[in-house]
C-alpha cells in the first residue's frame, strides 16, 4: 500500500542502485552539459565526466526545470498520495529547491519543499528518513521534520585533489581562502550552513585521508550511525576508508560506498573522496 505522503528527491542524493525504488522515493534528475550537449544525470557516467574534467573540457550543471517537478508531483497525486515532501540539495549550491517550490505552487496536492543544506548522501540519508516516516504513517509536516532533523544531525567531510574544479564551477565558497596556499597542499572541506567551507590543510593525500578517517570516527563516537563513502574515480581509496571506518566505529548500521554522479563530480573533480556521518534519529 502506498504511503499517504510521497517523497521526492533529486539525483544528487546518489542513493545506491535500487534503494530509492525500494523506499518509494521519486528521483528528479539534474542536468549536466559537456561540450554543449545537455543530458540528464544518469544518462552519462561518472567516468565520462571525470575524463572530460581531466582533459579540462567545459563541464557545467543545471537544475531540473519546474516542469520536471510538476510532473513528479502530479504523478505522486495520481498514485494516491495526499501530500508530497520534496527533499533537495542545498539551495546555496543549486536552484533545485527554487524549481521545486515553483512547481509546488500549482501542484494538485500540498507539497512541502525541504532544503537540507546538504549534498550527496547527506541529502540521501535525509530523504531515506523522510521515506521511513511516511511509511510509518506520519503526516507531511512530520515527514518534512524527519528529513530536516536527519540533515541537521549529519556531517559531510571531503577531500579534493585540487580546488580548481570548485573554483571554475563557482561552488568554492569560503574555501576560496585556500587558493593561495602551496600547490602541494591537500584541502579537507566540510559543508557548513549549506556551503563548502575549509576544514583543515594537509600536505599529502594520504595524510588528508587519514585525518578524514579520524574526524569521521570522532563525529560518530559511540552512537548508532549510517555512513556514506563517496568518491570520483577513487574506488580503491573509498573501499579502504570504508573498511577502516567499519573497524573503528562500534555502531555502524548502514554503510554505502559509491561513486558520485557527474553533477557533483563536475565541481569536485577526479580524486574526490568524502564521508557522510549520519547519526540515527
Amino acid at each position: 500500500m502506498a504511503s499517504a505522503v510521497a517523497v521526492v528527491t533529486d539525483s544528487t542524493a546518489y542513493l545506491p542502485p535500487g534503494l530509492a525504488e525500494r523506499h518509494g522515493i521519486t528521483v528528479v534528475p539534474l542536468q549536466i552539459v559537456i561540450g554543449g550537449t545537455v543530458r540528464d544525470e544518469g544518462q552519462i557516467t561518472s567516468a565520462e565526466a571525470a575524463r572530460a574534467l581531466k582533459e579540462w573540457h567545459p563541464v557545467t550543471t543545471s537544475r531540473p526545470s519546474p516542469e520536471r517537478f510538476a510532473h513528479a508531483f502530479k504523478a505522486a497525486a495520481g498514485g494516491g498520495a495526499r501530500a508530497v515532501v520534496s527533499v533537495h540539495l542545498s539551495a546555496a549550491m543549486s536552484g533545485t529547491v527554487e524549481a521545486a517550490r515553483l512547481a509546488a505552487e500549482d501542484a494538485p496536492v500540498p507539497v512541502r519543499v525541504v532544503d537540507t543544506g546538504a549534498i550527496g548522501l547527506g541529502l540521501g540519508f535525509a530523504a531515506l528518513s523522510a521515506a521511513a516516516a511516511a511509511l510509518r504513517g506520519a503526516d507531511a509536516d512530520e515527514v518534512a521534520a524527519a528529513a530536516e532533523h536527519r540533515a541537521r544531525l549529519s556531517r559531510s567531510l571531503f577531500y579534493v585533489d585540487t580546488l580548481e574544479h570548485l573554483r571554475r564551477g563557482g561552488r568554492i565558497g569560503a574555501a576560496a581562502t585556500l587558493l593561495g596556499s602551496a600547490l602541494m597542499m591537500k584541502p579537507l572541506l566540510s559543508i557548513v550552513d549549506g556551503r563548502i567551507a575549509p576544514l583543515e590543510k594537509v600536505r599529502t593525500s594520504s595524510r588528508a585521508i587519514a585525518r578524514m578517517e579520524e574526524l569521521a570516527a570522532d563525529l560518530a563516537g559511540d552512537r548508532p550511525v549510517d555512513l556514506g563513502i563517496q568518491h570520483l574515480g577513487a574506488a580503491p581509496r573509498a573501499e579502504t576508508l570504508a573498511s577502516r571506518l567499519r573497524d573503528r566505529i562500534p555502531q555502524v548500521k548502514d554503510l554505502y560506498v559509491g561513486e558520485v554522479g557527474p553533477v557533483i563530480g563536475a565541481h569536485a573533480g577526479p580524486g574526490m573522496l568524502g564521508v557522510v556521518v549520519a547519526p540515527h534519529l
